[in-house]
């Protein structure tokens, strides 16, 4: 099963392609989609949904994974932030696959086990589960493997609970 994982953002928005098969992970795909602040809010937006769009002609994910957003202190870059998120769940709602969304600590907990672990223990759990040399690079792609990982090790359990 392909899994598309996302971390949103606006400025940069983190994207990580993961195949599972038999509880194997194996990374195809990942990296970032940024914006410049000199562009305008809607212009940034639909960058960030033509990237989803691309990412899903190329890759034609089952699952779509999203992290949820967590508190931010600074007001105007929470509610970009949002509004990007809300671009991501409308782009992948055009898709075929289905969407799930995780918080930052049950991505945490599926990944390392531990729902407190910091990012470093993160990137070196994602490195491991997918037999990769080094941790990926930026951070923001490293967070959207460990989200398509998340859905990889949690999604059955949630395909039988739903009725």
């Amino acid at each position: 099963m392909v899994i598309l994982g996302i971390d949103p953002g606006i400025a940069t928005m983190g994207y990580g392609v993961v195949e599972v098969d038999k509880g194997e992970f194996t990374a195809l795909d990942y990296g970032v989609i940024t914006t410049s602040k000199d562009m305008s809010a809607p212009d940034r937006l639909v960058k960030v949904a033509k990237g989803i769009a691309l990412l899903n002609e190329k890759y034609s994910p089952k699952a779509i994974a999203i992290e949820e957003l967590f508190f931010q202190t600074n007001r105007k870059t929470a509610i970009l932030v949002a509004e990007a998120r809300g671009v991501i769940l409308y782009s992948a709602s055009l898709t075929k696959a289905r969407i799930y969304e995780y918080t930052p600590n049950q991505i945490k907990q599926a990944i390392t086990g531990y729902g407190g672990a910091d990012k470093n223990q993160m990137q070196q759990m994602v490195k491991i589960l997918l037999k990769l040399n080094a941790v990926p690079k930026p951070d923001d792609a490293a967070d959207a493997l460990a989200v398509a990982i998340c859905h990889g090790q949690t999604g059955k359990f949630q395909e039988l609970a739903r009725i």
